[in-house]
């Protein structure tokens, strides 16, 4: 068998084959250790910097161990990204027949169930849902995989999909009338006769805790998992670890009811009535929350009034919504699943209205037209460990941002790889990068303290300079909401005035592809954003070349799960900021520092505007984390090193 390092050499396979290849040291350096990992039934927790080249690290050992591998990444778009360009490509240059496969949640694939459904009811929420289906019945007669990603004319996130696809609750499995022709199922099988298979966190722990994603079956056979954007797992872990009850799905039931009594008890007319009355309910509960976007602790809960009462209410609609439901149960399936969906929900808002135990954290979470009930674990480590014992196979935990410096005792605590016998072998490989004539730290001085009035106001006022000079080409990366929303203004009132060309883009006025798309074609644009674009975006060349973080981002700590947690590691005698608060934030940093530079050729300055990366003891661990870049307090260091970049790109 070929030497590891030939794939990777200057005229080895991928340089060979795969257009603009480069061989890097770090890359090949961690393809071994993971190859060692897989030989060996080992887990590797590996951080590798931007640049490094991690996908095609794991790809060629991963293709050439001759065993079953399980690759799960952090999004949906880096999952299509995987399957359809980087997998072909290695596979390719590598010449190895391995077969490989896609497997996303239900939710992804259309479902000729619901299409008919959706297609004979015809309500529609939206006019835009109204056009739309008619597009997916086109799509539908002759896709292959029903994997909405693939339908051209309609976006993933419309609205119209929810009706036209299926979830673990409205599914009717093996008793659909559809059943030979469900695209889940044969996404599944494909599944379990592929080598690679490419899924997603969010599936793979749906499978962990509910055994109805598909991999039920897939992970007794596999000898590998990869996990890519490792450092989304504990967040993701806690999510499906925990219990969730929301309006939205209380209105889904009655929708769904609703159309199965039309299709399958149409004379049963007290059903219809009763979904109305649900939907009221689930209406009225929303309504017993004051305010909106915000989390509250059980504590918070017990002094709202109207809460109580909107939940008794609720419960009552069940019982009898439950009751109506099972004198129909026999009608069709669609129907019986309804049935079997009020049971299980009404159980859930049994066990989430009992006094929290030790381990659970129980709180809410409100948003403008839902309200969701939440119960979650207070440490996932226990639960995740379990699920890597007990069976001989590598685990790979690979990310550009893992580390506290070197360190990965936090985030191995996180998922308890630290109790593992033997314990994990862990690895940095820095990015191959030049950061120091690439790249500069400018940390503004005079900055108030960031909980003070005029806090925002002076982050606009600091960055300006840095923004003329950048001529635009900005992200403005935002710890909250409200604080994006004042920039944005700020910004926009100060464009205008100084009659700077900018154009101004916010997230929320459009999906955030739509948005990077705007923001690269323009190559001048200003976009303010919140926690969506701190990672897994990626704006590589000239239209990129200033990032400014507004503050050091620390979860609120009347956050209810977090505020759990604290008290928790106090009763512990541990610190909770300097363990626990102070290293997530670094690795939230060194996310969003990694918008700035992405490839060899750019260059850009990142602009950290909160003091305390300065002033603060705590502050050191900060910027040691991120890439050695030069340094600079002054205004004008910042200004001259984006006057030295090209102009902007025109576009129009």
């Amino acid at each position: 068998m070929k030497e590891l390092s030939s794939y990777f050499a200057e005229d080895g396979a991928l340089a060979q084959r795969i257009a603009g290849y480069r061989p890097r040291p770090q890359q090949f350096e961690m393809a071994q250790a993971i190859a060692d990992a897989i030989k060996g039934n080992r887990v590797l927790v590996a951080e590798a910097g931007t640049g490094t080249g991690k996908t095609f690290a794991y790809l060629v050992p991963a293709l050439l161990s001759g065993g079953k591998v399980i690759v799960s990444t952090g999004t949906k778009t880096l999952q299509d990204q995987l399957f359809h360009r980087d997998l072909p490509a290695v596979r390719d240059a590598l010449r190895v027949p391995v077969s490989v496969a896609l497997l996303k949640g239900r939710a992804n694939y259309l479902c000729h169930y619901h299409l008919e459904r959706a297609q004979s009811d015809g309500r529609f929420a939206t006019r835009e849902d109204a056009l739309h289906l008619p597009k997916i019945v086109r799509w539908a007669k002759h896709t292959s995989t029903g994997d909405k990603a693939e339908c051209p004319d309609v976006s993933e996130d419309a609205g119209v999909w929810q009706q036209v696809t299926s979830t673990r609750d409205n599914c009717l499995g093996q008793d659909c009338p559809s059943v030979k022709e469900c695209f889940v199922l044969a996404a599944r099988r494909a599944a379990q006769e592929a080598e690679v298979v490419v899924v997603n966190h969010h599936l793979f722990f749906a499978d962990v805790m509910l055994r109805d994603t598909g991999l039920a079956e897939l992970l007794p056979a596999c000898n590998t998992v990869i996990f890519d954007e490792a450092h989304q797992l504990p967040e993701t872990a806690s999510l499906f670890f925990g219990e969730s009850i929301s309006t939205g799905q209380l209105l889904d039931l009655a929708r769904d009811t609703r159309n199965e009594a039309i299709a399958g008890a149409k004379d049963f007319m007290p059903l219809q009535d009763a979904t109305r009355t649900l939907e009221k309910a689930a209406r009225d509960l929303r309504l017993a929350f004051p305010g909106d976007n915000q989390r509250l602790g059980w504590n918070q809960l017990g002094s709202l009034k109207g809460l109580e009462p909107a939940l008794d209410s609720l419960v009552r609609e069940m019982d009898a919504f439950a009751a109506l439901l099972e004198t129909q149960a026999e009608r069709s399936e669609g129907l019986e699943r309804c049935w079997q969906r009020t049971s299980e929900i009404a159980e859930r808002i049994t066990r989430w209205r009992m006094p929290p135990g030790p381990e659970i954290v129980r709180w809410a979470e409100v948003y403008s037209q839902s309200a969701s009930l939440n119960a979650t674990p207070l440490h996932v480590a226990g639960l995740f460990r379990k699920q890597l014992e007990g069976t001989a196979r590598s685990w790979i935990f690979t990310s550009a941002t893992l580390a506290v410096g070197r360190d990965f005792r936090h985030y191995c605590e996180e998922l308890g790889l630290d109790a593992l016998e033997p314990p994990p072998d862990t690895a940095v490989w820095g990015s191959p990068f030049d950061y120091a004539t690439q790249a500069l730290l400018y940390a503004p001085e005079g900055m108030p303290d960031p909980n003070s009035p005029g806090y925002v106001d002076a982050v606009v006022e600091a960055a300006l300079p840095a923004i003329r000079a950048a001529q635009g080409r900005t992200f403005v990366l935002c710890t909250a909401l409200r604080a994006m929303q004042r920039i944005h203004e700020q910004l926009a009132s100060r464009f205008e005035r100084e009659a700077l060309d900018f154009p101004l883009l916010m997230q929320g006025q459009g999906s955030r592809s739509e948005l990077l798309e705007r923001f690269r074609k323009l190559g001048n644009a200003v976009l303010v954003a919140s926690q969506s674009f701190w990672e897994g975006v990626d704006v590589p060349g000239d239209a990129l070349s200033l990032v400014v973080i507004d503050k050091l981002p620390f979860a609120p700590p009347d956050d209810p799960v977090l505020a759990a947690r604290i008290e928790w590691m106090r009763s512990e005698g541990r610190n909770p900021f300097m363990d626990y608060q102070l290293p997530r934030s670094v690795i939230n940093v060194k996310q969003g520092a990694g918008r700035l530079i992405r490839t060899e050729r750019d260059r850009g300055v990142l602009m950290i505007c909160d003091p305390r990366m300065i002033d603060k003891p705590y502050g050191r661990r900060v910027w040691q984390s991120l890439p050695p870049m030069a340094r600079t307090r002054r205004s004008s260091d910042a200004v001259a090193f984006l006057e030295t970049l090209p102009p902007p790109a025109r576009t129009d």
